[in-house]
C-alpha cells in the first residue's frame, strides 16, 4: 500500500452555469487548467495518486489532456461517474439526467481509494497551504476532516453558489454540515435563498465547506450505505442529489467518526459562471509573478518542487 495519500478529483459535472467544459479550459499563463494547480499543490503537499473522476462523454478529451503531463511525479488513475452505476437493485428513473452527486462520485471511485484520500472539485482553487494541512491531517491516522474556508472568500461576483455550511464545538469539531446550493451576497448581506424562497441570512465569517475533505478508506461502506438509504428516499426527484456534506452530517450525527474542521488561511476563488475567467486569470497571473508558482507550471521535473 502506497503510504501517501490519494487526491480524488471531481471533475464529472455538466457545468451547466458555465455553459461549457470548464475542467479543461485554460487559466494559466500556458494554458494550465486550475486542476493542474490543484495538482502541482498536492504533490507538494506530499500526495502520492491522482484519481479523475470524469464521464465517459469527455473520457478522450480528458485522458488526452491529463494522462501524461504530470505521470511521471503522480500516480493518475481515472473513473468514470453515470448515472447507471448504482448499488445492486437500482435503476436509473426515466426522468432522471442530472448527475447523482459528489457522494455518488466517491461511492463509484471506491475501489481505487486503498489509501486515505482527499476529495476535491475540479474547478476550484484551493492553495498550497489547504493541501498541506489535508496531507498532514490524513497522516495522522484520523478518520475525517475538512478544510474550512471564511464565507466571505469564497463568493462569486457573478450569481448564486452552492456551500456547504459547517457548525462546529468548541473543540472544532464538526456538529453539522447543510449543504445550501443558493448562496449570494445581497443589498443586507450574504443570504442563503431555500427552495421555498425563504431568506437565511449568514456572516461573513460563517466556516463553509468548498468539498476540500480527507477519508479513511473504512469510512466507504458508510457511502453506500447511505447512498442505498438516499435512492430509496429521494430516487424519483429529478433533481435530487447525493452531496458529500450530508455523508459527514450523517456520520457525526450517527456518532460514527469526529469530524475535524480544519481552517485554511487561503483565499478561494473558482469558476462557476463565464465571467469568473478573467478574476480566475487574473489571480493565477499575480500568483506567477509573486513566484508561487512557475510561469510554466510543468516546465520541470515535479519531484523537484519543495
Amino acid at each position: 500500500m502506497n503510504d501517501k495519500p490519494t487526491l480524488l478529483i471531481l471533475a464529472a459535472g455538466m457545468a451547466t452555469r458555465y455553459g461549457s467544459l470548464k475542467q479543461l479550459e485554460a487559466f494559466g499563463p500556458n494554458g494550465e487548467t486550475i486542476i493542474e494547480y490543484s495538482i502541482y499543490d498536492a504533490i507538494k503537499a506530499g500526495f502520492g495518486k491522482v484519481v479523475f473522476i470524469i464521464r465517459q462523454s469527455i473520457e478522450k478529451e480528458f485522458r488526452a489532456a491529463m494522462q501524461d503531463k504530470f505521470s511521471h511525479a503522480v500516480e493518475v488513475d481515472f473513473v468514470l461517474q453515470e448515472l447507471d452505476i448504482l448499488p445492486d437493485g437500482f435503476t436509473v428513473p426515466e426522468n432522471r439526467v442530472k448527475p447523482w452527486g459528489t457522494a455518488h462520485a466517491v461511492w463509484v471511485a471506491k475501489s481505487k481509494l486503498t489509501e486515505p484520500f482527499a476529495v476535491i472539485n475540479g474547478d476550484d482553487f484551493y492553495g498550497y497551504e489547504s493541501f498541506r494541512i489535508m496531507a498532514d491531517f490524513l497522516k495522522t491516522g484520523q478518520k475525517c476532516g475538512l478544510v474550512g474556508y471564511l464565507l466571505a472568500n469564497t463568493l462569486s461576483e457573478h450569481g448564486a453558489v452552492s456551500r456547504g455550511i459547517c457548525e462546529v464545538d468548541a473543540g472544532g469539531n464538526l456538529v453539522s454540515i447543510t449543504e445550501q446550493t443558493h448562496l449570494e451576497r445581497g443589498q443586507n448581506g450574504i443570504v442563503a435563498i431555500t427552495p421555498n424562497q425563504e431568506q437565511i441570512p449568514l456572516a461573513q465569517d460563517q466556516m463553509v465547506s468548498m468539498n476540500l475533505m480527507g477519508f479513511s478508506p473504512e469510512l466507504l461502506p458508510y457511502f453506500e450505505q447511505y447512498l442505498t438509504e438516499f435512492l430509496q428516499e429521494s430516487a424519483q426527484i429529478p433533481k435530487a442529489e447525493f452531496f458529500l456534506p450530508l455523508v459527514l452530517d450523517r456520520l457525526v450525527k450517527a456518532g460514527v467518526t469526529r469530524v475535524k474542521l480544519l481552517p485554511t488561511p487561503e483565499k478561494w476563488f473558482g469558476v462557476t459562471y463565464p465571467a469568473d475567467k478573467p478574476v480566475a486569470v487574473e489571480a493565477l497571473q499575480k500568483l506567477v509573478e509573486a513566484g508561487v508558482y512557475p510561469e510554466n507550471l510543468w516546465g520541470k521535473k515535479t519531484e523537484t518542487i519543495r
